[in-house]
């Protein structure tokens, strides 16, 4: 989308899944509400780790995304959530999997990105949140939330973020309640990365939503950073990655940045909402590919 580099860009995902018509510009809304955090930590000099994790932090306060507090439940009732982050100048990773009882999930990820371990699940992820201070919470406030909410599409409206700061740094990160229905324990592939996510400062980064096990089964974040390192631009990028996912079904979204800040992004769902910003160009935001009509 660009020719030249980028000082800063953003582009953030809140779930590839089937949205009523109604819930569009509520959608909008939430997303570029999200994004203005983001686009506040570049526009002051911060770290894109640390803009890709406040922006999935917002999107996890709103029940119309499925993560944090809008979470799906589980086939028991419960709420357990996936999580990571990912520094494309260290390679740094944080995730979570399974996780329970805490109010951000990206939070947690974020406060896993410097230690030695790359992934926690379950009781071991709470324990680790609980020890560094991260915010707990009664599992009952996602109950009481999600009955309010709209009801979830079954492809995982995972949230996400890729961010490049004014240092040429790249982050990308995942956030999500999963399947609704899904198997106590499952993990799907936004901690796992290389599926659900990366970030290599000298290629670019990517977020993906939709049917975690299919974009596992194509590792479609590692396929991203393939074609980007080939010379494909942002969206060539993510056009490609996201067809790779249909000989398997399909079922799968992507947001890509490049190492200049151009962007990218491709669903192969009904809907999947967007919004994105840069230095150089405005926030808007989209429920569909074809409203992007300045791209």
């Amino acid at each position: 989308m660009t020719s030249a580099t980028r000082t800063w860009a953003i582009i953030l995902h809140a779930g590839a899944g089937r949205r009523p018509k109604n819930d569009a510009q509520p959608t909008r809304d939430v997303c570029l509400n999200a994004l203005a955090r983001g686009q506040s930590v570049l526009r002051d000099g911060g770290a894109a780790v640390d803009a890709a994790t406040e922006t999935m932090m917002e999107l996890e306060k709103h029940p119309l995304c499925n993560a944090g507090y809008g979470s799906v439940l589980n086939e028991h009732g419960e709420v357990e959530m996936d999580a990571a982050i990912m520094d494309g100048a260290s390679f740094d990773i944080g995730a979570v999997g399974a996780i329970r009882g805490v109010r951000h999930a990206a939070q947690v990820a974020r406060l896993l990105l410097r230690e030695p371990q790359i992934l926690l699940v379950g009781e071991g992820a709470r324990a680790f949140a609980r020890a560094r201070g991260a915010e707990l919470c009664d599992e009952r406030a996602f109950h009481r939330i999600k009955t309010q909410a709209p009801p979830s599409s079954d492809l995982g409206d995972t949230v996400g973020c890729v961010a490049l700061d004014p240092s040429g740094n790249i982050a990308a990160g995942t956030s999500t309640g999963g399947l609704s229905g899904k198997p106590a324990g499952r993990v799907g592939d936004s901690p796992l990365p290389g599926c659900g996510f990366y970030a290599d400062n000298a290629a670019g980064g990517a977020s993906f939503s939709g049917i975690g096990e299919r974009i596992a089964r194509k590792l479609l974040a590692a396929r991203t950073m393939q074609y980007l390192r080939e010379g494909d631009d942002a969206q060539r990028a993510a056009d490609r990655a996201v067809a790779d996912a249909g000989p398997i079904g399909g079922a799968a979204a992507a947001i890509v940045l490049d190492a200049r800040g151009g962007i990218g992004w491709a669903h192969d769902t009904p809907s999947f909402a967007v919004a994105y910003a840069a230095s150089d160009l405005a926030a808007a935001a989209y429920v569909t590919r074809s409203e992007d009509v300045r791209r």
